[in-house]
């Protein structure tokens, strides 16, 4: 932290850094729900003036709506929607980790499209433009596909989603995966506010790209974001101050 309270200081001009004491530290982390966690990072931290510590879902929805009532649906290489409430009360849905959850994240995406590779190398399917475009990166044959996976985590598996949205024109297969990405993310929105009264921003490189697919009564809620999860960080430290 001590590294990043320099770099803020020389950003914003200041000659040295301000000293622990004078400081107030806003933070959005990933793992920042989990209590234990929490605890022993804020034992091990310098004596600052105050620090504000949530995860870093909190972050993007308090900068996404100005710390107004809101919900956010993100999908990028995970994914997981949370929601501000009118009477304050905060809700996450999703976000549950790769390989189990993450539905319509890139991660879930291209572990999804190597199945498909999978499927149609033993001739369970067929051999599109999405499982070639799979063996064009991971190898096509069974050895190379068994090595690939060996090795895989959730990072490499979100880097075979473009190939997903590159292949939907010529393959059906594409194009249905694109499809139940999008309703993934769309139950989400809608189990963090199902009546529809509070905005929605959907937040991620994948669920840009999948905002479009959404039905029309989700998308009449969509806005754009007010902010990022810098700003949420700010509001965090606000908060903090005004307690």
């Amino acid at each position: 932290m001590q590294q990043a309270v320099a770099a803020a200081a020389r950003a914003a001009g200041l000659p040295e850094p301000p000293s622990p004491h004078e400081c107030a530290i806003g933070l959005g982390l990933a793992g920042a729900h989990v209590k234990a966690r929490c605890d022993e990072f804020l034992r091990q931290a310098p004596a600052y003036a105050r620090i504000a510590l949530d995860h870093d879902g909190c972050t993007a929805l308090l900068g996404a709506h100005g710390g107004r009532p809101g919900v956010i649906v993100i999908a990028g290489t995970g994914s997981v929607g949370e929601a501000l409430h009118a009477d304050g009360r905060r809700e996450s849905v999703s976000g549950w980790g790769f390989p189990v959850g993450d539905e319509g994240s890139g991660a879930w995406l291209g572990l999804s499209a190597m199945r498909e590779a999978q499927r149609a190398l033993d001739g369970r399917g067929k051999a599109g433009a999405l499982a070639q475009a799979v063996w064009g990166l991971a190898g096509g044959t069974r050895e190379a596909l068994f090595a690939w996976c060996e090795h895989a985590g959730q990072h490499a598996y979100a880097k075979l989603a473009p190939l997903v949205f590159d292949a939907e024109p010529a393959d059906s297969a594409a194009a249905e995966l694109l499809q139940q990405a999008a309703l993934e993310l769309e139950a989400v929105a809608l189990a963090l506010d199902r009546d529809g009264r509070l905005p929605l921003a959907v937040l991620g490189s994948v669920g840009r790209r999948l905002q479009s697919r959404f039905s029309p009564a989700v998308r009449e809620r969509c806005v754009e974001p007010a902010g990022d999860a810098v700003d949420g960080a700010l509001h965090l430290i606000r908060q903090a101050l005004a307690s």
